[in-house]
């Protein structure tokens, strides 16, 4: 074969190679061209208001950062379904998330109330982002007329927007049940039957060994406090707080000189009520105390004429009604008419349960008053009291205070 034959065949074989090669080239950049043009009309998905992931912000060849890019370009082609609500209600519904609760199954949960429409999208969405690493538990608020971005949003900062409501010390149940009428936190009958149930609704609650299995009433052991709620509380919330912190704050070491005295936590939390509800100033609180006590004691029966507490706020509670829960009698006189087992002046003994929520300093004071033989005590009118140990000192003193 000639020099000139084997250049032709040579040349021949090289076009031969070459053909497919230029096509697949002139294809792949057809194909990228066509794909660019497609990302670069295609919107973006709603984007949270966080930072774009550090691996898009220069070249990285790393597995993750490769994924990271193929869910971004997937989440791209799937924009119109990110923003496409799952319904048109636009009514909030509760939505609550468990502490320990993963994205999967919350993505689930959010497909079952109809709040999302692709729990694997959202999913994918979720964790392109981040979010499904900053889930927060606690209670939300979302409507199927949200798009998943805004889901996603309130999922990690927007969340059900919580209350405060401030009990003070020395209220009846009725009290607190007005409050929360008139502030709109809930319904305050509903309170009241709840902590009308006693025992019956502390076992129904939790498990609060302080309250005793005869209780009729949760009174003396809502303790008074500020509590944060959340915008929907229900009774059950509240109440359930309130034995809580009755819990976390009457401890067994606060009771203990109660308990070494032989006082249980009923009589020590109704004592408390009782000087909860006569006492104005807190340093005459253990004072107070030490003349219920000494009544109960039979230290002051000579006195008395038995072991009568004959405490004002009593029978105060016994006959309040709607408007007026402290009873105002017209006259010292007029406690004896009112025929109740809460009477202290007609019933020997502590009432049936206590009459208010005693905050601690009244606790405490019950728990170690002070030592001494004061058998009446006497209000003069400007929040102070004035102590005797016999019935004489004391009508001296009402002749000289009440005149």
């Amino acid at each position: 074969m000639s020099f000139i034959q084997r250049a032709t065949h040579f040349l021949l074989r090289f076009a031969l190679f070459l053909a497919p090669v230029t096509a697949l080239a002139v294809l792949g950049f057809v194909v990228f061209s066509f794909i660019s043009a497609q990302l670069a009309d295609a919107p973006r998905p709603p984007a949270v208001a966080l930072l774009k992931p550090a691996s898009e912000q220069g070249i990285d060849l790393s597995p993750q950062a490769i994924e990271l890019r193929l869910l971004g370009l997937y989440l791209r082609l799937q924009s119109q379904a990110l923003e496409t609500p799952a319904g048109g209600d636009a009514t909030l519904r509760p939505f609550k998330i468990t502490p320990g609760e993963t994205a999967v199954t919350v993505g689930e949960r959010l497909q079952e109330h109809g709040l999302i429409a692709d729990a694997n999208l959202f999913r994918l969405y979720m964790r392109y982002h981040g979010i499904d690493q900053r889930l927060a538990a606690g209670d939300f608020e979302l409507a199927p007329s949200m798009p998943m971005a805004e889901i996603a949003q309130r999922l990690q900062r927007a969340r059900v927007q919580e209350i405060v409501v401030t009990i003070p010390e020395g209220m009846r149940a009725e009290e607190v049940a007005d409050l929360l009428n008139v502030k709109s936190i809930m319904d305050g009958d509903a309170f009241v039957a709840l902590a009308r149930g006693g025992a019956a609704s502390a076992r129904a609650l939790g498990d609060y060994p302080f309250v005793p299995d005869t209780a009729t009433t949760l009174e003396g052991y809502l303790f008074p406090d500020s509590y944060r709620l959340p915008a929907r509380a229900t009774p059950a919330d509240l109440v359930r707080r309130m034995l809580d912190n009755f819990a976390l704050r009457v401890t067994d070491q606060v009771l203990a000189p109660a308990i070494q005295a032989g006082r249980g936590t009923y009589q020590v939390v109704t004592v408390a009520s009782i000087i909860e509800r006569e006492a104005i100033r807190a340093d005459e609180r253990p004072l107070i105390g030490s003349v219920y006590w000494n009544r109960l004691s039979g230290t002051c029966n000579k006195e008395v004429g038995g072991p009568y507490l004959q405490a004002d706020p009593t029978v105060q509670y016994a006959n309040g009604r709607p408007g007026e829960w402290w009873w105002k009698p017209p006259s010292v006189e007029a406690y004896r008419e009112i025929l109740s087992p809460y009477n202290t002046y007609l019933q020997p003994g502590l009432p049936p349960s206590p009459i208010a929520s005693p905050g601690l300093s009244a606790i405490k004071a019950a728990v170690q008053p002070a030592e001494t033989r004061y058998c009446f005590l006497l209000a003069m009118g400007d929040g102070a009291h004035v102590f005797a140990v016999t019935l004489a000192e004391h009508e001296a003193n009402v002749a000289r205070y009440q005149r």
